[in-house]
């Protein structure tokens, strides 16, 4: 039996990066019981989803990886995809470089994860060319988002902003409304769905239920930050009813 040590650095009111996360890996461990995942956590001060609340919490991240270096972790992943789509194209390789940097200092040799980088490379990993997306964002947070990932090549042919600007209030909402929100998309030119472009917001419940429903693939920011981050320890990227993304048949993200 291995044991796998996960780094997170997440912001102080997240309260889904530490849920979604290790009920995905439980479940893995059911049906592979020779891997088990610790998780060990890092905070950086957020309240609200304002720009400027996330460029102070961006600012904070060294110094979550200085400390989660003591741990020693196998990984590291940061969390809030926001915060680093709404920097601009391309920034979560300057996040990524940076915490890894903060990590070398203190002689860990972790991979690093963002759930920036970690939608981009799950998007990818499906071959969607065209998504649609769902966000708890305001509308011009939504648009960075939507910027970053047409940057990257995504066409992003929908969306829908759900408008919540306390972070706390996003962690709250109920992930079974997402199975109204859905429709709300036109998803006829989309090859994927993106039922939470956001770790804070829940959609773990309902993202099996809604690929089932739309015949796409169905991914969150969740879901691909765990693809991401089994493929950086070197195994199986599945987790039974977490969507086409994590089902097994997906080739780990090189």
């Amino acid at each position: 039996m291995t044991d796998h040590h996960i780094g997170m650095i997440v912001p102080s009111s997240n309260l889904t990066m530490e849920t979604e996360l290790p009920r995905m890996l439980r479940a893995r461990e059911e049906q592979y019981p020779e891997d088990r995942f610790v998780f060990h956590s890092a905070r950086a001060r957020m309240q609200h989803v304002t720009p400027e609340q996330l460029r102070a919490m961006n600012a904070q991240a060294e110094r979550a990886a200085t400390e989660l270096a003591d741990a020693r972790p196998d990984v590291v992943a940061t969390a809030c995809l926001v915060a680093i789509m709404a920097q601009g194209p391309g920034y979560h390789c300057t996040a990524e470089d940076s915490i890894t940097s903060a990590l070398r200092a203190e002689g860990s040799d972790a991979p690093v994860v963002s759930s920036a980088g970690a939608l981009l490379s799950g998007i990818a990993a499906l071959e969607a060319k065209r998504v649609a997306i769902v966000t708890p964002y305001m509308k011009p947070l939504t648009q960075a988002v939507i910027e970053y990932l047409e940057d990257a090549g995504v066409e992003v042919v929908d969306s829908l902003s759900l408008e919540v600007p306390d972070n706390l209030a996003v962690a709250r909402l109920d992930p079974a409304d997402l199975l109204a929100h859905y429709r709300k998309l036109d998803l006829s030119r989309a090859d994927a769905l993106v039922l939470s472009a956001c770790v804070q917001m829940p959609s773990l419940p309902s993202i099996q239920p809604v690929q089932d429903a739309v015949g796409i693939p169905v991914l969150s920011a969740a879901t691909a930050t765990t693809f991401r981050i089994l493929s950086e320890l070197g195994v199986a990227p599945e987790v039974p009813n977490a969507g086409h993304l994590l089902s097994g048949k997906v080739p780990a993200a090189g």
